[in-house]
């Protein structure tokens, strides 16, 4: 029999990616294309739909070329939370204050509402239960409030419909506006099987989106993998080079793509906690960016501070909590960019790579950023420690991660960074040490969410990772030193991807439902023990650590009562 494929289309931050993937989940190919990120004013992020569609058409019919189209049986799309608005006619709507129709997309890590956010928090509506008592400005509803608010004229009264963009792909794809639960559940606060709660929108002045039976914002739902509408629409079935009514999942937001491609795995034979166990015993995490702490449960878990319980948010029938640290990979990359010794890590980075011998010709004639920065400083921090544990390193300097904000177990969007125990040194040990330092710190906050979610009612036992964080070894050791729980990679480091591939074979039937499908796709491919010398070090870390929250706080609490 002819081999059979689905293809997953991920929407990240800054691009699109495609892979084409076996009944096995395994990867036969994949291809990336960037996507624009403008930032008009502080704390604002948007992009342009009309791009990002472009982008997912080329880099599926990358991947997809050269194949027999009856052999692509089905397509899953993924993206991040991000708001999209359309008119009346489906064309793109500005959501600047300048007005540019083509950036008509309000990005998840746009923080512009975040006064609105705090108003709706304050109105203590029974929704928020559902998202741990707390409402973020990356969710939707203070987006749209700030829409109204603050564009009223060039935005508000033109559009005729708000889509996650997860919900914007599907539709491009088949014509059809129904909404994932995925994106509603989590994002809008929309519950099943009651739906939306007109009593929440009026509450917080957005009455006029009960209008014709909220149509726009969503009327229609299914769960995600479900088919949506007849498949690819035949616009959408040229644009992208395969057969019209191939089967479309509905979709989800990327990191719940990542939970899918590695929670389900079978994990026989790996002598873990969770062997034996529910697939509630485990969390993923999906670690780029941002990093998203994903558990489920079988009945719903109220954790203050972390969103949910949502039903069939990621697995059907399942309840999902959701924490997060909204800066992970990018506040890596900003403490190691900013330090005065960056410079120098450019120059011996691509030395330090031997892989990159164009590099060592054209970095005679100028500084190259070529190289692998975290290679390089992994093998140096190792050359510092002598033999010893790295994360000793980490002794006598601190971090307090949350330079974009507080996701969870805190919810405070207002909380800023701080760094214990600068000299006055910039030598490429500090920079080394300071990036130590980061990692740490993230891991330290995976403990806090654990902790949250541990003591609300969750037993995990075993940790799950994807996403680009989870490609640095000493980023992932420290995740398992740190928390003092095993961490199981999947064997596809794409595991987002393949999430995204089982949304498309869910929908074409190939499987029966999203349980058959992930676990029969996603596979175990290495294990990290934690290193149980380290535990007194890190429990001693963590007292520091809280600490400096606790500082953090009551710093913020004296300035904003000046």
């Amino acid at each position: 029999m002819a081999e059979l494929f689905y293809v997953g289309v991920d929407v990240g931050t800054a691009s699109v990616r495609a892979a084409l993937v076996t009944r096995e989940g395994l990867l036969k190919s994949t291809a990336e294309e960037p996507i624009s990120i403008w930032e008009p004013e502080s704390d604002h992020y948007v992009q342009s739909s009309t791009q990002i569609w472009e982008r997912c058409c080329t880099v599926l019919k990358k991947v997809t070329h050269g194949v027999e189209r009856s052999r692509v049986r089905g397509v899953g799309f993924d993206a991040t939370c991000s708001l999209v608005v359309l008119d009346q006619n489906f064309q793109p709507v500005p959501v600047t204050k300048e007005g540019d129709t083509q950036r008509n997309v309000v990005m998840w890590m746009d923080h512009r509402a975040a006064e609105q956010a705090a108003r709706i928090t304050d109105s203590g509506h029974r929704v928020l239960s559902s998202v741990g008592g707390v409402m973020s400005p990356e969710m939707q509803p203070p987006k749209l409030l700030w829409l109204k608010e603050n564009l009223k004229e060039t935005c508000w009264n033109k559009a005729a419909h708000f889509l996650d963009l997860p919900d914007f792909l599907s539709w491009k794809a088949t014509g059809s506006l129904t909404r994932s639960l995925c994106t509603l559940v989590c994002k809008w606060t929309y519950s099943p099987p009651e739906g939306w709660d007109p009593s929440f929108w009026t509450s917080i002045g957005l009455e006029d989106l009960l209008e014709n039976n909220f149509s726009k914002i969503g009327n229609e739902t299914c769960a995600p993998g479900s088919p949506v509408g007849c498949g690819l629409s035949q616009e959408a079935a040229t644009d992208l080079d395969l057969d019209p009514g191939t089967a479309v999942g509905a979709s989800l937001i990327d990191a719940h793509a990542g939970g899918l491609g590695v929670i389900g795995a079978d994990v026989k034979g790996f002598q873990l906690p969770c062997e034996n166990q529910p697939i509630s015993s485990r969390m993923a995490m999906i670690c780029g960016t941002s990093t998203c702490h994903m558990a489920i449960s079988e009945q719903p878990v109220f954790v203050p501070g972390v969103w949910g319980p949502c039903l069939s948010a990621m697995v059907p029938g399942m309840w999902l909590n959701e924490g997060g640290q909204s800066a992970t990979g990018r506040l890596i990359d900003h403490m190691v960019k900013g330090h005065a010794a960056y410079t120098q890590l450019q120059e011996v980075a691509c030395f330090f790579s031997s892989d990159c011998l164009s590099c060592l010709i054209s970095q005679l004639r100028f500084p190259s950023t070529c190289g692998n920065f975290y290679t390089y400083l992994n093998s140096h921090l190792s050359l510092m420690a002598n033999s010893h544990p790295v994360d000793l390193l980490g002794t006598n300097l601190h971090l307090w991660p949350d330079f974009h904000g507080n996701r969870s177990p805190l919810a405070d969007p207002t909380l800023k960074g701080m760094v214990v125990g600068l000299s006055l040194s910039q030598t490429l040990d500090d920079l080394a040490l300071l990036y130590l330092a980061t990692i740490q710190a993230l891991a330290l906050g995976t403990l806090h969410i654990l902790e949250a979610m541990k003591g609300a009612g969750h037993d995990i036992r075993t940790l799950f990772l994807c996403g680009g964080l989870s490609k640095n070894p000493l980023f992932v050791q420290i995740q398992a030193n740190a928390t003092g729980l095993p961490v199981v990679l999947p064997d596809q480091m794409e595991a987002v991807l393949v999430g995204a591939a089982v949304l498309g074979a869910c929908a074409s039937q190939d499987y029966k439902n999203i349980q058959e499908a992930m676990q029969k796709m996603a596979k175990v491919g290495k294990v990290v023990q934690p290193d149980d010398e380290l535990q007194s070090f890190y429990e001693r870390k963590y007292k520091v650590f809280l600490r400096l929250c606790s500082h953090q706080r009551e710093y913020q609490a004296l300035m904003n009562n000046r």
